[in-house]
Order: C-alpha cells, then sequence, then structure tokens
C-alpha cells in the first residue's frame, strides 16, 4: 500500500519542483556562461617545468568542462572564438596537524592557477588558488604519488571555482544587457 501510494505521488512531486524551479528563475549556469564564451572554444594549457605531468590531466579536465559544463565545442584554434589558456602556478606544502612524536600527520597544499580567457565579449584573467587537506601516515613522508594526488584535488577545485567565476561573469553580463534595454 506504502509503495502504491508513493508511486502515485513521485510524478506530482517531480512537476511541484519543476514549478518551484521554474518559479524562482533558476537558471543552470550554462545559460550565464554562454554570456562570456562563445560557442567554439580553444584550451591551451601552458606546461609547468615543476610539474609538467599535471599538463594532460588540466587539459582533460578542461575539455570535458567546455564540452558539458559549458555546453561548447572543443576546436584547433584556427577556428575558435574563445581562447582558454590555463597555467599551473605552483603549490605550496604546509604541515597541519603533528603526532605527539611530531611528526606530521595531516598537510594542506596551496595550488595556484592562472586562466586567461580570450573572447569576442572581453578578455580577463582569473588567478585562483585551492587548498586541499590530507591525512598522511605518521610513519610515512610526503611521497611523490601522495603530492600529485593532491596536486590534481586541487587542480579541480580550481577548475571548479574557474566555473563558477565564469558564471558570475555570465550573470553580471546578463544583467547589464537588461538594463541597457530598458533605457
Amino acid at each position: 500500500m506504502q509503495k502504491n501510494l508513493m508511486r502515485r505521488q513521485l510524478p506530482l512531486l517531480a512537476i511541484v519542483l519543476l514549478f518551484i524551479l521554474g518559479g524562482c528563475g533558476y537558471k543552470p549556469s550554462t545559460h550565464y556562461i554562454k554570456n562570456v564564451f562563445d560557442d567554439s572554444i580553444y584550451v591551451d594549457v601552458l606546461v609547468s617545468h615543476s610539474e609538467p605531468e599535471n599538463a594532460v590531466y588540466v587539459k582533460d579536465a578542461l575539455h570535458e568542462m567546455v564540452i558539458n559544463r559549458f555546453g561548447g565545442r572543443v576546436v584547433p584554434r584556427a577556428r575558435a572564438q574563445t581562447l582558454i589558456t590555463a597555467s599551473y602556478d605552483g603549490t605550496r606544502f604546509s604541515p597541519v596537524s603533528y603526532d605527539a612524536d611530531g611528526y606530521i600527520t595531516r598537510y594542506r597544499a596551496y595550488v595556484r592557477m592562472k586562466f586567461d580567457i580570450k573572447t569576442s565579449k572581453g578578455d580577463f584573467q582569473r588567478s585562483i588558488t585551492s587548498t586541499v587537506e590530507e591525512n598522511i601516515d605518521a610513519s610515512s613522508t610526503l611521497s611523490s604519488s601522495l603530492r600529485i594526488e593532491a596536486i590534481r584535488v586541487g587542480m579541480a577545485k580550481a577548475l571548479d571555482q574557474f566555473l563558477a567565476y565564469a558564471a558570475s561573469q555570465g550573470a553580471l553580463h546578463e544583467k547589464d544587457k537588461k538594463k541597457d534595454q530598458l533605457k
């Protein structure tokens, strides 16, 4: 009986949710990003001499972001209307906590990335620092694999922050367009 009641209420709940989201003016970030970026995008990643292995990771993550989150197309540089250049600007590690013997048990990584964007609608730059905290065993040192993983997690967070920044810029552009139309 409970299952039948839930099955009948599910379509009603979905309709109510659609009305709430539509009525409050919700728009996905893709809508706002289209106010900043053109549809055809070229992604360039500057390879860091200190972390060359992460360049491929960043380029793949940016391609995925352009396709899945921006709703754009990745094209060769000659056909692109928008150019995104991302560069890794370094990582700094600092201990956060120690055990009774003085061994580091938790560290924080500060990952810095820089984004240069050139579009037909204007150019802008954004530097982002993301933080990642990780535990390590008291008997181990911060190995290369732990270091690379912390940097990749930090880069993923920086890419998400870049997406949020781009969406906020798009919302501002949309607001300015509406003001100009009212004049």
